[in-house]
């Protein structure tokens, strides 16, 4: 093996199947097949329907990144896949054919934990990593707000959201503005034509006694209800909803929640940078105002490119070099999936374990 892995890097977490190869920070390939199209009709991911799209798309998908980056398996020095968080059915099936790899040609298998793998493709933009640094992984599952002090070996979660996730919000308010799923994006679009500061929505967690008791959790679930209630008394007066107005002021308030907690962590920890991915970093209400708190805190924010938002199998990959060049043990093949899995396990090393016997067989 060289001194810098090409590692093969494979995301099947939810709806997305994204396979990539990278050599240290340099992103060889990236495909991504998404079945987004398949669940709109439902107004949400569908697991079954996610699964199969996953089986179907696997194979074209890792030809074609091959292809692109010009390598063979028999290239390849490492191969990482996601193992959770996730839905099960769909980390089952990305997990199954990585282990198929595998064993058919003898690399190291690296399960490794979504979320963090959302700021590890930071690495493949903007460079190495600084020693210690702020991450915060905004999406339509995960709201985190993590203390790396090393992207392969040790992170901690400061904080996380108590209900909703930032992106599910985004997602439940475009439902209720009656948007296209998935809403995030919509409201995005419809808030930049619209007064942030038209309704004064609530900031969760971030008065008083709320403040001090979560400094760095984040709670959606209120501000949502907020914004159903304007819904409703327009609706009850027969008034025309100013949706702008509300879709801006209700990213307003998300943005700076999310902002001023990190800021506080930064500030409290003597951190000097911050590095924010996962789907909702496409925001550009959180886009630009985290560019300018930060800056004026004299703090470095680092986003990725919003192709590198979504799920992507770029994430996998980067983290695969990560942990394989910090000579992290490779995870058994026996591994399984976990969709709990705590942010604190980089890479999961928990063999499978069968369930207990619930009696005698007849």
């Amino acid at each position: 093996m060289t001194d810098t892995p090409l590692v093969l890097g494979i995301e099947t977490s939810c709806d997305e199947t994204g396979i990539a190869i990278a050599r240290g920070n340099d992103l060889l390939a990236d495909v991504t097949a998404s079945s987004m199209d398949s669940h709109a009709r439902f107004g949400g991911i569908v697991p079954e329907v996610a699964s199969r799209a996953h089986l179907e798309a696997f194979g074209p998908t890792l030809a074609e990144a091959l292809d692109r980056a010009g390598v063979t398996l028999a290239d390849l020095d490492g191969i990482a896949v996601t193992c959770g968080p996730g839905l099960i059915g769909s980390l089952t099936v990305g997990a199954a054919a990585a282990k198929a790899l595998a064993v058919g040609t003898g690399l190291p298998l690296y399960g490794v934990n979504h979320v963090i793998g959302h700021i590890a493709v930071d690495a493949l933009v903007h460079g190495d990593f600084p020693a210690e640094f702020l991450g915060l992984v905004v999406s339509g599952g995960h709201s985190s707000l993590l203390h790396v002090r090393d992207i392969a070996t040790d992170v901690t979660e400061l904080g996380q959201t108590l209900d909703d996730a930032a992106g599910e919000a985004f997602d439940k308010v475009g439902r209720l503005l009656g948007l296209p799923y998935p809403g995030g994006p919509h409201v995005d679009r419809l808030a930049r034509d619209g007064d942030p500061t038209a309704f004064d929505f609530p900031r969760g967690l971030s008065k008083g006694k709320e403040k001090n008791r979560y400094p760095y959790d984040f709670s959606f679930s209120g501000l949502k209800t907020a914004v159903a209630r304007v819904i409703e008394a327009h609706e009850d007066r027969a008034e025309v909803l100013p949706a702008a107005d509300v879709a801006a002021s209700f990213a307003a308030a998300v943005a700076d929640v999310l902002v001023a907690k990190t800021l506080r962590g930064a500030q409290a920890l003597g951190i000097d940078t911050v590095v924010i991915g996962g789907g909702f970093s496409a925001n550009s209400q959180l886009r630009d105002l985290a560019a300018e708190r930060f800056a004026a805190a004299g703090i470095e924010v680092r986003i990725p490119p919003i192709k590198f938002c979504t799920d992507n199998g770029a994430m996998i990959a980067a983290l695969g070099t990560a942990v394989m060049a910090a000579g992290v043990a490779p995870s058994p093949l026996g591994i399984t999936v976990n969709s709990q899995l705590p942010l604190t396990t980089i890479v999961d090393h928990a063999p499978y374990e069968p369930p207990a016997s619930t009696g005698d067989a007849a």
